[in-house]
């Protein structure tokens, strides 16, 4: 880790600044997948425990694999809701109402 010291010849850049909050954006990412990661098994383990059913175990585990799966590609899936909303924005149809004018259309 850099300190700062007294040297009045040492220049901090804002790289050194990025590259410090990139790693730790990265390494709090790896982390909040990881506890999903675990709680989705936990969640499988107790649905096997609550119900001793492997049809709802099953349901769980494919469930779990969504949300990992999700959270593992939560870029693209920003980028193509994104652009899903962008499209239909630029592709509204105008429906023709009553003119300003028009008094007995509103009656």
């Amino acid at each position: 880790m850099h300190t700062l010291t007294a040297d009045p010849n040492t220049v901090v850049l804002a790289g050194d600044l990025l590259n410090w909050a990139t790693l730790k954006t990265n390494q709090i990412g790896t982390l909040i997948k990881l506890v999903v990661g675990v709680m989705v098994l936990a969640a499988v383990a107790m649905a096997y425990w609550r119900t001793k059913s492997w049809v709802a175990t099953l349901v769980a585990f494919v469930l779990g694999a969504l949300v990992l799966w999700g959270i593992a590609n939560l870029p693209s899936l920003q980028s193509k809701v994104g652009s899903e909303i962008e499209d239909t924005a630029s592709s509204s149809v105008q429906v023709p109402g009553p003119g300003p004018h028009d008094v007995s259309a509103l009656r």
